[in-house]
């Protein structure tokens, strides 16, 4: 079994891994899964009332869990994959955990082999918050993965810059990150 195929069968089984990213090491469960995602927040120490994102693989998944504006289409295939959270209306099948109550959900497409080819194997959308304790530094090695999870993929160093994080509804950036620069100037342009 390669380390794709484990990943994926812990998630199957309500596990959590830690994967990396191009940006940071995340925590990944199965974002449709109940229990899963109480492993994450637990994990984490993080209040239920704060919303975590998920990753999708592809544009057809991004779809199926949110709702994507015509108007949208052009920023999300210039900056996805990439080092970007967007914030979208979420679909009915998305937990309401996951949004913290408000209805949006925010999407990752990491740039990173490893983390693409997990989702696609799974065939569905998996957590994507940092794998650390809530409010701790945000992990580049694995050493500093500091949550608890059943697997571990050792990507080595990450940049450790997090993602920019975009509400495309309002096209305004709620927190600055990697390509930061390059997002901002882009939704100057809209």
């Amino acid at each position: 079994m390669d380390i794709i195929d484990k990943a994926v069968s812990v998630l199957r089984h309500d596990g959590t891994i830690v994967y990396p990213t191009e940006t940071v090491y995340g925590l990944g469960a199965d974002a449709f899964s109940d229990e899963a995602i109480l492993k994450v927040y637990e994990a984490k120490e993080r209040p239920l009332s704060m919303p975590i994102s998920i990753a999708v693989s592809d544009f057809d998944m991004l779809a199926t869990v949110a709702q994507v504006e015509p108007h949208m289409y052009p920023f999300i295939e210039t900056f996805l994959p990439g080092p970007v959270t967007i914030i979208l209306t979420s679909r009915k099948l998305v937990p309401d955990v996951l949004t913290g109550g408000t209805g949006m959900i925010g999407i990752r497409m990491p740039a990173h082999n490893i983390a693409l080819q997990i989702i696609e194997r799974f065939d569905a959308p998996i957590t994507a918050t940092s794998a650390n304790l809530h409010g701790s530094k945000d992990p580049r090695t694995p050493d500093e993965c500091t949550v608890p999870r059943e697997f571990l993929i050792d990507g080595g160093r990450l940049s450790g810059i997090p993602s920019t994080v975009v509400d495309l509804k309002n096209n305004k950036i709620l927190r600055m990150g990697a390509q930061a620069e390059a997002i901002r100037s882009f939704l100057e342009k809209i």
